[in-house]
């Protein structure tokens, strides 16, 4: 069992509780489509009995093409969160790219998330963890399970326990992951932090369209279903009302109205595992 750790005063991940549900749009697209996105998903989660925390980027800032769209930036993109977070009363998670990011972030959400490409770079880590913030750290697609160990340790030496770890897949030749659910339960031994399984990156195809990353939508709930019979402590989700429209990570994003029947699917698959 993971220690728990707790994001808001009603949201704890981890230490035996059921899996929370970590899930919004990649990145800030309107603030129209995050609060279509949020409401819809609390309903689902509420009628389920799931801990809900709902996501979304500011700032991409590693997009594939420099052409790409990136975000509404900090400023706006911050603001539409914290409005999120207060109208809908619901924690909010967002990626932070640079060691400036982290403390501004940290006035408008509950949980800083750092990339999965920069889960090496101590400077953010360090700055991240210092904001006392709950902190969800991506494995590195280069880096073994135990590798993430390190990670976990920078941030640690601030004195902030409230940490997460996220398996996301690795590379596997060009524009292509895998996952080893082996992953799962060594990553949840070598730190004893809750766990997170990303079921949308993990399909990704990086780079894999020239200009843009590719992906498997269609594998999303066999990789999720796999991690539920492992076990984890949360799930990361990327959803849109219409992924084919979405302006990133278009080919990886669960459609939105198929988001309750999987996380029916995962509820009784993680009862039958627990009995």
């Amino acid at each position: 069992m993971t220690r728990k750790v707790a994001i808001s005063d009603a949201v704890a991940v981890g230490g035996g509780l059921p899996f929370a549900l970590i899930a919004g749009p990649c990145v800030i697209e309107s603030e129209s489509l995050c609060r279509e996105i949020a409401q819809s998903v609390k309903a689902t989660c509420e009628a389920l009995g799931i801990a809900y925390v709902f996501k979304a980027s500011f700032d991409k800032a590693n997009r594939t093409s420099g052409a790409a769209f990136r975000g509404q930036g900090p400023v706006k993109g911050l603001e539409i969160l914290a409005g999120i977070r207060q109208d809908f009363g619901m924690p909010v998670l967002t990626d932070v790219h640079e060691p400036d990011h982290c403390k501004l972030a940290a006035e408008y959400v509950d949980i800083l998330q750092i990339p999965a490409f920069l889960s090496r770079q101590t400077d953010l880590l360090v700055a991240a963890g210092e904001t006392g913030k709950a902190i969800n750290v991506k494995k590195g697609q280069f880096m073994a399970p135990l590798d993430i160990v390190n990670a976990v340790k920078k941030i640690e030496a601030t004195g902030n326990e409230r940490i997460l770890v996220c398996e996301r897949g690795v590379s596997f030749g060009y524009n292509t992951l895998i996952v080893d659910f082996r992953s799962l339960p060594q990553m949840a031994t070598a730190t004893n932090c809750p766990v997170v399984f990303d079921a949308t990156h993990s399909v990704q195809q990086p780079g894999g369209l020239g200009t843009a990353s590719g992906g498997t939508r269609e594998f999303v709930p066999h990789l999720a279903r796999a991690a539920a019979a492992v076990g984890v402590d949360a799930f990361f989700l990327e959803v849109h009302p219409e992924p084919e429209k979405a302006l990133s990570d278009a080919a990886t994003m669960l459609p939105l109205a198929s988001l309750a029947g999987l996380l029916e699917t995962l509820q009784a698959i993680e009862r039958a595992v627990k009995q």
